[in-house]
């Protein structure tokens, strides 16, 4: 075993001593091929849990810049090569890297949304519509609740129950490759009441209008 997969395992084993993982939905997300996973943020558990837990599969996230101020996680998504951006937004040359990334038909991790802390899903920004559309990769809706208790549960010296939800696989069916800022967030609304979808109602947050969806811009595969 190599180095980076030692220190993968090791984190894995750490995560799943403290975390109930109910990953069997793992399973749902292709081994081959370029891939963009949409999910919710609610707090520092689902990058290292998702990254550790699909291994072999190369996993490679967006993460805000200001997590390299502590010195662990800084180092840790050294390892693990993520893309750092602003909050909020995504400059020309994390855009290439993440361009990059899905040409090498590798995984890339996406939360839309800003983190919840009680995980409620936040509204979702427009940045991974011109990056699906660019690159053509398929996007696929994965959903995390529980860790939002970690802190409480620790302090109580229990574990807690992770668990990780994963919808069916799509692409966006758009006519132009820079859609109009209208056409944008409604293709972002769609892809977030996707996401929506895999999690418990008290969970859906500002998309749980949830019957209010729609799919014009999705192509299921």
């Amino acid at each position: 075993m190599t180095t980076a997969g030692i220190v993968n395992t090791a984190i894995k084993g750490i995560f799943r001593s403290v975390c109930q993982v109910d990953d069997a939905d793992l399973v749902r997300i292709p081994m081959h091929g370029p891939l963009i996973l949409v999910g919710n943020h609610v707090n520092f558990l689902e990058a290292p849990i998702m990254i550790t837990h699909l291994q072999p599969r190369p996993v490679i996230a967006l993460v805000k810049d200001t997590t390299w101020n502590n010195p662990l996680f800084g180092s840790l998504f050294t390892h693990w090569k993520a893309i750092p951006i602003r909050r909020g937004e995504m400059n020309l040359t994390g855009f290439r890297e993440a361009l990059r990334v899905l040409k090498e038909g590798k995984i890339l991790a996406i939360a839309p949304g800003t983190r919840s802390g009680n995980g409620v899903l936040q509204k979702g920004q427009t940045g991974i519509v011109l990056l699906a559309i660019k690159s053509g990769a398929p996007i696929i809706p994965v959903a995390y609740y529980g860790g939002e208790n970690f802190w409480k549960n620790m302090k109580g010296f229990t574990r807690t129950p992770f668990s990780i939800r994963v919808g069916k696989p799509f692409t966006l069916r758009v006519t132009s490759p820079l859609p109009s800022r209208g056409e944008r967030e409604q293709i972002a609304a769609e892809i977030m009441y996707q996401l929506a979808a895999q999690l418990p109602p008290a969970y859906r947050g500002y998309y749980a209008d949830i019957e209010n969806a729609t799919e014009e811009y999705l192509e299921f595969i």
